[in-house]
C-alpha cells in the first residue's frame, strides 16, 4: 500500500509539474508572438509582424459615425497591415510597450499589449506555424 501511495504521489507530482512547465514553454511563446506584433510595427519589420498575424486577422477599432452616435467598426486585414508596415509602421523602434498574456487555453489565448499610442485586446491561436493573432480590438490611447 506504502509502494501504491508513493508510486500515486509521484506521479501526480511529475504531471503537474509537467503541466506548469508546459504552460510557461506556452506563455513565452504567446508572448514571442505578441513582440513580433507589436516590434515588428514600431520597427517596420515585415517579417515579424507577417509571422505573428494569422492569414485570417481581423483588426477592428470602434469609431463614431457621422452622427456622432452609432458606433461603427473599422476593419483592417493583415495585408494592410503588413503593408502599412513596409511603410514604416509605427516609426518609433525604441517604443516601450507592456505585454500582459491573460489566459490561456491548449490552442486559444487570449492578451493585451499596451504600447505608447494603442490599447490592442488580441485572440491569439496555436498553429502548425506557432501562436498567431486571429483578432485584434484596439483603440487610441
Amino acid at each position: 500500500m506504502k509502494y501504491l501511495i508513493l508510486i500515486f504521489v509521484m506521479t501526480f507530482y511529475f504531471t503537474a509539474n509537467s503541466q506548469n512547465y508546459d504552460k510557461v514553454e506556452e506563455n513565452t511563446a504567446v508572448e514571442n508572438a505578441l513582440r513580433d506584433y507589436i516590434e515588428g510595427w514600431y520597427k517596420g519589420d515585415t517579417l515579424r509582424i507577417d509571422r505573428s498575424l494569422h492569414d485570417d486577422l481581423v483588426k477592428r477599432i470602434p469609431m463614431k459615425d457621422s452622427s456622432d452616435i452609432d458606433i461603427k467598426l473599422r476593419m483592417i486585414p493583415k495585408s494592410r497591415m503588413v503593408e502599412l508596415t513596409s511603410k514604416g509602421g509605427g516609426e518609433n523602434p525604441d517604443a516601450e510597450y507592456k505585454i500582459f498574456v491573460d489566459d490561456i487555453e491548449k490552442d486559444i489565448a487570449t492578451a493585451r499589449v499596451l504600447s505608447p499610442e494603442y490599447l490592442d485586446y488580441l485572440h491569439l491561436v496555436k498553429t502548425n506555424d506557432g501562436w498567431q493573432i486571429v483578432n485584434i480590438l484596439f483603440r487610441v490611447r
